[in-house]
């Protein structure tokens, strides 16, 4: 898939709320995506998370939004009030929430009540292997992304253009597969054209 095809992935997942030791601070933390999880996006066509996939990431300017909203801003790493890191089950989160912020204090109370209770984040793919199943099945598995950004949102789905990008993927392939099928009877009948024609001649 291209580079510049930005993409998005969901999840739910137990994000939690807690005020934070003597000053208080109000968090939400969670895994906002989780590693060697085989999802399907269609029946036949599968994607997961490698381990490692976000480790050159952790350097870029990420910020944490409300449903991929970029004037919802409920933390920033650069700021110190969003923390992302790696662990054995997937990408934690934990985002500072900011008290004088109506809409970050209503969607701590939302999720601290149970009505929010998905992530999703939004990156771009910088490397990753595709499976071609015998079966007729596809599965990519991503080994390193470019993070922009992680979200909690209400209701999680997959970006309508990554789907696309990857079905379009599976439309190439099955048309090489088409290409070189064709290719092969052709090989074949002009074998034994040239067959006939030698046979003729003796």
């Amino acid at each position: 898939m291209s580079r510049e095809t930005r993409q998005t992935r969901s999840l739910k997942t137990e994000l939690k709320t807690r005020a934070e030791g003597e000053s208080g601070d109000l968090i939400i933390e969670g895994h906002f995506a989780v590693f060697s999880r085989e999802t399907e996006l269609w029946p036949g066509a599968f994607e997961e998370i490698a381990p490692g996939a976000f480790d050159n990431s952790f350097s870029n300017d990420i910020r944490a939004l409300i449903n991929h909203e970029t004037r919802l801003v409920l933390g920033r790493n650069k700021s110190g009030t969003l923390e992302l890191r790696a662990d054995n089950y997937g990408l934690w989160g934990r985002i500072k929430i900011n008290p004088n912020d109506t809409d970050a204090m209503n969607l701590y109370e939302r999720v601290k009540r149970g009505d929010v209770d998905q992530c999703s984040f939004g990156f771009n793919i910088v490397r990753e292997d595709t499976e071609w199943r015998e079966d007729g099945s596809v599965k990519w598995t991503i080994r390193e992304v470019d993070l922009h950004e992680v979200s909690v949102v209400t209701f999680p789905a997959y970006e309508d253009t990554g789907v696309a990008a990857r079905q379009k993927q599976v439309e190439q392939h099955r048309n090489r597969l088409l290409q070189a099928k064709r290719q092969k009877i052709i090989e074949r009948v002009k074998k034994i054209a040239e067959t006939t024609v030698a046979g003729k001649k003796d």
